[in-house]
């Protein structure tokens, strides 16, 4: 019975620690695959996704990266809520077929959020967020709060 038990619980575990979020822009992702490996993760931690959608192109793409890179705490906010996978779109690949089931862009990075099952819920223009040349940490944390999962800690 109790190696039954093991063999279960590494069964479960073994799952949640083969998914590789999508951190990089990168034209040749399939974003299609890669949503439905993020929806399975997202359903097994009970956790939102955002889909970050730009390119190394974008210097506000760029720029959030580094936001998000040196303010830890919102870094580890972002991490213990939600599943953030990264779109490229850009002049190698439109990803217009994925694309096409958003609410059309009006400038990059853009922030789509989505349920753990993949449904679409909000559309976020990461202009809004911005503070001078980089962006404002009580606008995006405000953001973020609205959207993490009811019964999560803010």
């Amino acid at each position: 019975m109790f190696k039954n038990l093991i063999f279960f619980s590494l069964l479960l575990f073994i799952p949640l620690q083969s998914y590789q979020p999508v951190k990089e822009f990168d034209p040749n992702r399939d974003p299609g695959k890669d949503l439905k490996e993020a929806v399975a993760f997202a359903q097994k931690t009970d956790k939102r996704i955002i889909l970050d959608v730009g390119g190394n192109w974008c210097i506000w793409c760029r720029r959030m990266d580094k936001f998000i890179e040196t303010n830890a705490d919102l870094k580890s906010f972002i991490e213990e809520n939600f599943i953030w996978m990264k779109v490229y779109y850009g002049k190698e690949n439109r990803n217009e077929r994925f694309l096409s089931r958003f609410p059309k862009i009006s400038g990059y990075p853009h922030l789509f959020v989505l349920e753990s099952d993949g449904s679409f819920l909000y559309s976020q223009n990461t202009a809004l967020l911005e503070k001078d040349k980089s962006y404002d940490k009580t606008k995006f944390f405000t953001f973020l709060k609205q959207w993490i999962k009811k019964g999560e800690k803010p």
